[in-house]
């Protein structure tokens, strides 16, 4: 079907006939002409041809490239109901743009809602950190020019306008959330919050300060009010220093202690051990995919039933069943002792570990490797294995050389997919990787669910998603994202 065609008919007057018909279109006008379009690209024709009379009065080229005479009308080709035509094309190929932005715009919403906005939610609460100048407004300003570095205590204004703070802190019932906020920063700020908003009301007259200190010690610590004035501002980056195991300090930013550093470290574990999960599912599920793709359809469909079993059972369930098998009363240690391959002494340990977590996510994960790759191998023609061998290529030069390269978009397919979601699963590593099996992810559902903390689990939910983009970059960079295929 030609999308654009032009053939010549004289035509008496100077006005364009329109008739419109479903996906079909026929124009006339004065030059002798008349066009024809078959689909929504004639448009574009249509507006160029709409501009030929005024190229044509100046003795300029038509739109095939060829000078037109003088006898050409001149002024703007018109409609049958007297509009012109560039304009009348111009609002039929918006209201085209309409009616598809229509159709796709209940996705569109959807996408927003459930992707989108939940993203940006979690980048903002990552550094939020309005509940301190929300409920201590007065204790803001007036730290404003108190320096910690001075060694010594804010002034009597300092602590009067704390007072007055736990005074409609308490009354709203917003004292205890400040103080777990701040907890995060300094050990004891949540007690410390909590005793105040019982003796606060005790507090008045002059000497505020002295009957704060007297009433709560807690208050006569430099680093309690250090913590106030460091964390005074609306936005914080406290959560993502944490997210990498640093602190804001007196002399700016430091690490934490040996001991206290965690999330690093895991992060790490998470790359590392979601590469090795995918190149294990890349060794595993090519030969299956190879070996179906090669099977007759009556046969390969069969097969293909087992890969798919898996989706049939719950995660929990599948998890557990690898409880059983690895555990070193388990499954396949009394077989292997039972072979005698081992001693009853020398049981495996599998359970608690990073290799229970290898072992299980391998396992789960593995039809997200195969079905891609086999929805790119069925489309690869056996002609071409034909043809090399014909050529004098052995089986292994021809598959290598041959068939290898046709299936890497598949493998690309693949690998992308079990990564991204072997570097956020979290239920399966709880269950069976123990102490050294567990992702960050296990990190974040703690903080959300256990120590709410959601400040900072957003912070390295958005670290990890900031690893993961970069991530995909180097793939497209090295590899591609063209060359990834589905089928």
């Amino acid at each position: 079907m030609r999308p654009f065609a032009v053939r010549q008919r004289p035509l008496p007057g100077k006005r364009i006939r329109v008739r419109p018909k479903p996906g079909l279109g026929e124009v006339r006008f004065c030059c002798g002409f008349m066009a024809r379009t078959d689909t929504q690209a004639g448009f574009a024709d249509l507006m160029t041809i709409a501009d030929a009379p005024a190229a044509a009065a100046s003795g300029g080229a038509g739109p095939s490239g060829s000078r037109t005479g003088e006898a050409a009308p001149s002024g703007p080709v018109l409609t049958q109901d007297g509009r012109p035509l560039k304009a009348s094309l111009a609002r039929a190929l918006r209201r085209e743009k309409m009616r598809a932005f229509i159709l796709i715009a209940p996705l569109l919403f959807f996408i927003l809602i459930t992707f989108a906005a939940p993203i940006f939610d979690m980048l903002l609460r990552s550094v939020d950190n309005s509940i301190v100048p929300n409920t201590l407004p007065r204790t803001v300003v007036a730290l404003q020019d108190w320096d910690p570095a001075t060694g010594e205590l804010p002034g009597e204004p300092a602590f009067a306008a704390l007072a007055e703070d736990l005074k409609e802190a308490v009354a709203a019932k917003t004292h205890t959330r400040l103080g777990t906020r701040l907890n995060y920063e300094t050990s004891g700020m949540s007690s410390l919050m909590r005793k105040s908003g019982r003796i606060v009301e005790d507090l008045s007259g002059p000497g505020i300060k002295e009957q704060m200190i007297a009433a709560e010690k807690d208050w006569g610590r430099l680093d309690v009010w250090t913590t106030l004035k460091r964390y005074s501002g609306t936005y914080t980056p406290g959560y993502f220093l944490a997210a990498v195991d640093a602190k804001k300090g007196p002399e700016g930013i430091e690490r934490l202690p040996e001991n206290e550093r965690i999330y690093i470290m895991l992060f790490g574990r998470t790359l590392l051990m979601s590469i090795a999960i995918t190149l294990m599912c890349v060794l595993l599920g090519y030969p299956v995919a190879f070996l179906l793709a090669q099977l007759p359809l009556r046969t390969s469909n069969l097969l293909m039933i087992l890969v798919l079993l898996p989706f049939w059972t719950s995660l929990l369930v599948r998890t557990s069943a690898w409880k059983v098998l690895l555990q070193q009363q388990g499954v396949i240690n009394d077989l292997l002792v039972w072979v005698g391959l081992i001693g009853n002494d020398g049981r495996l340990v599998m359970m608690n570990n990073a290799t229970g977590t290898v072992i299980a996510m391998t396992h789960i994960l593995l039809p997200f490797m195969i079905l891609p790759l086999y929805s790119v191998m069925k489309t690869i023609s056996p002609s071409y294995m034909r043809a090399a061998r014909s050529l004098g290529a052995n089986d292994w030069t021809a598959f290598w050389r041959v068939y290898f390269p046709q299936s890497v978009p598949g493998i690309g397919a693949g690998a992308v997919l079990v990564f991204i979601l072997a570097i956020g699963y979290y239920i399966t590593p709880e269950l069976v990787g123990g102490t050294s099996g567990i992702f960050i992810s296990n990190r974040i559902a703690y903080h959300i669910s256990t120590s709410l903390n959601w400040g900072l689990a957003a912070a390295l939910g958005a670290l990890l998603l900031l690893a993961v983009m970069v991530l995909f970059y180097v793939y497209d960079k090295i590899v591609g994202i063209d060359n990834v295929k589905l089928g």
